[in-house]
């Protein structure tokens, strides 16, 4: 779908809080929106579409905390805090840091 919008201004916004018992997310990714329809349809007890821009593409549901995961078992993207090779280096500099 042809928007009008930069790749930058294309975002995801998840959102919540202790309180509330729902998620709020806010997305133009495709794929994500695809799958979150396909979901509210399936199981519109646990999500449901609260809002769709035709102009920007971007949609938005609600969907209960306990059914939305973010993924454990993918790698963490090389270069980012938690990526192995980082963890690595951070083990790497202790170590020299102790033996000085």
């Amino acid at each position: 779908m042809r928007t009008g919008l930069t790749k930058q201004e294309k975002t995801t916004d998840i959102w919540f809080d202790e309180k509330d018992l729902l998620i709020h997310i806010r997305t133009h990714n495709t794929n994500l929106k695809k799958r979150l329809a396909a979901y509210a349809e399936q199981y519109p007890d646990e999500c449901c579409k609260t809002d769709t821009d035709p102009e920007t593409g971007c949609m938005e549901f609600d969907i209960r905390k306990g059914a939305f995961l973010f993924p454990s078992d993918r790698p963490i993207q090389r270069g980012t805090p938690g990526s192995s090779a980082a963890v690595r280096q951070r083990e790497q500099r202790r170590r020299q840091a102790k033996i000085m």
